[in-house]
């Protein structure tokens, strides 16, 4: 019963998870108004404000694949814990941003921090757990990120509405929460796994076909399913069809309920069935989700209904996606270049949410409409090249692994 109840995984990875949901609490509760506090509190140019958050995602870009082979040489739990002090530090930065110019430092010093974080963490979990059990470790970090970001949107959306000094709270306390994540980070792993170095390094891996078109298909994924849904409908939501800062952080929190509720029975749901026909099935979803944005500007009635039934949705298609990408993305990788393989898979993500507030809020000041329609098309069209991906992969990881111990189930794919 003890073993049912961790669904598989150690204390130590029960203990990261737990300091993963109080990061997330934090960034939760920022997340849908970083555009916004620059825009309305400090009074940046809807332009400047989207360039602003561009560059912590932009900056992480370039940080990701330096962070790559030092993952790999000092270990991922000391990558991530230099990631998650300069985080804390550009945040506080963002808070008392009172012009542009202060506002591109401690965001790109956020960015840098981004780059390290997100690929250490992944390696770091990918080390802690067995390979047939990635899948839910990846899953329960999902619930405890998306339970962290939607309760802190909740809390967010409330705190916000007291105007900028509610905002420079909020990015105080998200300072603070990756502070208390590092401090788990410290405390909790006792060993930073770092395997024997081999020669060739990022040379080796760009030799990987499979691993390269995945990472492409991850790039529009992400700027679709998290980066058009966490900056562009909350501004559109707001700037177009006039909804609150409460009811923006209640989509948050919608999305984050979808997600705490179905990742896990989706993460098994894929054991045993195709990977990229998961990741297909999220794009789908996305697209859809997309169309439901679209059909919310058309009509005032049912305009907030609408946008909850995209955040829900989205939310699953989330679920999707991730229960497969990173066990994939361990699965190809030699273990020597495990942090080279997850950074540039961060980079993917990172190029994926940069493009998205960058490009997409010019494109929403000339036509909303056809900004969530373009949306639809590219999430479509990663889609298709998921299913192409299965002929590259090895027959290996083609499909998510059931854990020991466990009955298989029929392929119904």
């Amino acid at each position: 019963m003890a073993h049912r109840f961790s669904f598989g995984l150690s204390r130590e990875l029960w203990l990261v998870e737990a300091g993963i949901f109080l990061n997330y609490f934090g960034y939760g509760a920022v997340l849908p108004f970083e555009i916004i506090y620059l825009h309305f509190g400090r009074g940046f140019s809807l332009g400047t404000a989207g360039l602003v958050i561009g560059l912590i995602t932009g900056v992480a870009v370039v940080t990701a694949p330096l962070v790559g082979p030092w993952i790999d040489r000092f270990g991922a739990r000391a990558i991530a814990t230099g990631g998650g002090v300069a985080l804390a530090a550009g945040y506080a930065g963002l808070a008392f941003a009172h012009t542009p110019a202060w506002a591109f430092v401690a965001a790109a010093l956020a960015g840098a921090g981004n780059g390290a974080l997100s690929p250490s963490q992944s390696t770091l979990l990918a080390a802690l757990a067995p390979p047939e059990l990635r899948h839910r470790a990846t899953a329960v970090s999902r619930v405890a990120s998306n339970a962290g970001i939607g309760l802190g949107g909740a809390l967010g959306g409330l705190i916000a509405s007291y105007g900028l000094t509610g905002f420079v709270l909020l990015f105080l306390a998200n300072a603070f929460t990756y502070l208390a994540y590092v401090f788990v980070l410290v405390s909790v792993v006792r060993d930073d796994v770092r395997p024997k170095p081999i020669v060739g390094g990022y040379r080796l891996m760009m030799r990987d076909r499979a691993f390269l078109h995945l990472a492409c298909i991850n790039v529009a994924m992400i700027a679709v399913g998290w980066g058009v849904f966490t900056w562009l409908v909350p501004l559109y939501a707001k700037a177009e069809i006039g909804i609150s800062e409460t009811q923006i952080g209640l989509l948050l929190l919608a999305n984050a309920a979808a997600v705490v509720a179905a990742q896990l029975p989706i993460a098994r749901f894929a054991e045993g069935r195709r990977r990229v026909l998961m990741v297909a099935m999220a794009a789908a979803i996305f697209a859809n989700a997309c169309m439901l944005v679209v059909a919310a500007g058309v009509s005032a009635v049912t305009a907030y209904a609408a946008l909850v039934a995209a955040a829900i949705a989205v939310g699953v298609g989330e679920c999707f996606h991730t229960t497969v990408l990173m066990p994939l993305v361990a699965d190809l990788a030699p273990t020597s270049l495990r942090g080279r393989y997850m950074a540039t898979m961060g980079l993917s993500w990172w190029v994926g949410l940069a493009l998205a507030p960058t490009l997409g809020t010019q494109m929403l000041s000339l036509s909303p409409t056809a900004t969530f329609l373009a949306a639809a098309a590219v999430s479509i069209a990663a889609g298709t090249s998921a299913l192409a991906l299965e002929r590259r992969l090895p027959e290996t990881s083609r499909l998510t692994p059931h854990p020991p111990g466990e009955s298989a189930k029929t392929n119904a794919s």
